[in-house]
């Protein structure tokens, strides 16, 4: 198993390479490593590991929220209006001062913009929302939720080890763009998180919210909600900065549950990303869609980051879609257009300026 990075896409321009993605992609199926790719590299599980966190107060929140709320609580939302309402909902008017997200506009925004930046406009606010409502319920100090050690931090510990073993702890937790710790773990460990997910699918209402309620989980156009909107309740996704996504998926050809984790190198890419998940899901029987096309471009996956026991499956996955044309090339041979010349530069500035009346 590799602990550098290795490519996983490439983007072509008429067949010649221009752009070369690296990463690491990881399959996990219960806690046996199905297939890694780069699998070894160490980073960390950021927003990813949301459906995990979410999972110390599942039963809390159960009977307390709506599904909505609870599909907000493990998003990485565009804080759309749905999302704002869904993360208000969760906590009374006057406790949204002890929410710590930091001051934030729209992930993404439509039009001229005159709103401020305020705290529920960032991505995480649902989880915090939502562990802020636990830490009530559980009778937990509200003050310094965001501390590695807290309870509930603690408690997410627990859960992990719950997937990786009861002797595993993280090699470094450092502070999350959120201001909550986030832990290092190598991207197959990730996707045996992920792994677990699928085999605890009936255990809460995690799984069941993000399928119900896919577009609150991230947004319009994000790759997360269009992978829940495409697999019909078989798939959970959750991206996490940066670079990340994570895949937990019920199939038959594994029992134990499947964890895919996709890691880009050098940070947040939803469109390279979505191009490796592509492949990974349609080897699988998923239909997912093409991302927005590349400028005259087209991008050519790497086989290695697939099983090799399913890569002949590749074929039957289409590359391009009909209106995404070779746009790198022009539609005819222009070589059959050059006329020989002779006597140097001279004579073929000649030819330049008066060919066309020859």
């Amino acid at each position: 198993m590799s602990d550098v990075w290795v490519p996983l896409v490439d983007y072509r321009r008429n067949g010649v390479s221009e752009v070369t993605i690296h990463g690491a992609v990881s399959w996990v199926s219960g806690k046996k490593v199905i297939h890694a790719w780069g699998g070894n590299v160490l980073c960390y599980g950021r927003s990813m590991m949301k459906p995990l966190q979410l999972k110390v107060f599942a039963k809390d929140l159960d009977q307390v929220l709506s599904v909505e709320s609870k599909a907000v609580s493990v998003a990485s939302h565009n804080a759309e209006p749905d999302h704002i309402a869904a993360i208000q909902a969760i906590l009374k008017p006057s406790e949204m001062g002890l929410m710590q997200t930091p001051f934030s506009l729209p992930l993404m925004q439509f039009g001229r913009q005159m709103r401020r930046a305020r705290r529920w406009y960032h991505p995480c606010s649902g989880k915090h929302a939502a562990i802020l409502r636990g830490c009530q319920i559980r009778g937990w100090s509200r003050v310094g939720y965001t501390w590695p050690h807290h309870p509930f931090h603690q408690s997410f510990l627990e859960v992990m080890r719950r997937a990786l073993g009861e002797n595993w702890s993280p090699a470094v937790t450092a502070k999350d763009g959120c201001g909550l710790p986030t832990v290092s773990m190598t991207v197959t460990e990730l996707a045996q998180t992920y792994a677990s997910l699928a085999v605890q699918k009936d255990e809460d209402w995690i799984w069941q919210a993000m399928v119900e309620k896919p577009d609150l989980v991230g947004g319009f156009n994000r790759l997360d909600s269009t992978i829940l909107k495409s697999c019909g309740g078989q798939v959970i996704a959750k991206e996490g900065a940066d670079g990340l996504l994570g895949l937990a998926i019920r199939h038959p050809e594994f029992p134990d549950g499947l964890g895919i984790v996709i890691k880009i190198a050098h940070g947040w890419d939803t469109t390279a990303t979505w191009f490796v998940a592509r492949y990974c899901l349609g080897v699988l029987g998923f239909q997912l869609r093409n991302p927005y096309r590349l400028d005259r471009q087209k991008a050519h996956v790497v086989p290695d980051l697939i099983p090799e026991r399913l890569r002949p499956r590749m074929q039957e996955i289409v590359p391009f879609d009909p209106w995404d044309p070779d746009e790198d090339r022009w539609e005819f041979n222009f070589e059959n257009y050059v006329r020989p010349h002779e006597g140097g530069m001279a004579s073929f500035e000649s030819q330049a300026l008066h060919g066309s009346d020859r």
